[in-house]
């Protein structure tokens, strides 16, 4: 399914072209695109190149890490992702491995690794769907991550499949424009609350 984004400003195609859906097609992600998907996540930067993350990935169908990934997820969510072919949890490491101590940007690297990963699955015809919507303690208990460690968001791989199979209150939400909020609400200058002078109306 083709849904542009109607950006403000042009941007990038991959940016453009990147949306989560929740219809997923059941086709296999071959293991050689999977490679690329999380080289690209492991390029990506990070605070004194500590790269505070780690991936727990299962496919549908092999071995029991996907249904252990899906039994972590919300009632909701389970709904439609169990047809994704590609379950994954993203998990910082809350401490600098060379010294210990506190790594407060730990979450916004890891992020910054999914994205990557995002970008390079949407410039293969794939689609990342990213879920908060998930029980971290489950996983850590589940997949026995270590101490130090914390499961902080599950994503779902795969191609786009057909709204129609959708329950109808998500079929409305696939089919629906993707929406933003304009520059000038978050772009600031000065002080808060002003928006930068190349963002206002």
């Amino acid at each position: 399914m083709h849904k542009p984004a109607a950006t403000q400003y042009p941007v990038h195609e991959l940016i453009r072209e990147r949306w989560s859906p929740r219809a997923f097609s059941e086709k296999a992600v071959p293991p050689e695109i999977l490679q690329s998907l999380f080289e690209a996540a492991r390029w990506a930067p990070s605070s004194n190149n500590e790269q505070p993350w780690a991936f727990l990935v299962g496919t549908r169908g092999v071995g029991d890490t996907f249904k252990k990934i899906l039994g972590t997820l919300v009632e909701f969510n389970q709904t439609w992702a169990k047809h994704a072919p590609v379950l994954a949890i993203a998990v910082s490491e809350l401490a600098f491995a060379k010294n210990g101590h506190s790594n407060r940007n730990a979450s916004y690297d890891t992020g910054a690794a999914v994205s990557q990963l995002t970008t390079e699955a949407t410039s293969r015809g794939l689609f990342v769907h990213q879920m908060a919507g998930f029980d971290p303690h489950k996983a850590a208990e589940t997949f026995a991550v270590p101490n130090g460690w914390e499961p902080i968001a599950a994503f779902a791989i795969g191609y786009a499949g057909d709204p129609q199979t959708l329950p109808e209150s998500l079929r409305e939400r696939e089919l629906a424009p993707q929406t933003r909020k304009p520059l000038h609400e978050f772009v600031m200058s000065g002080q808060w609350g002003h928006a930068a002078p190349f963002a206002q109306k």
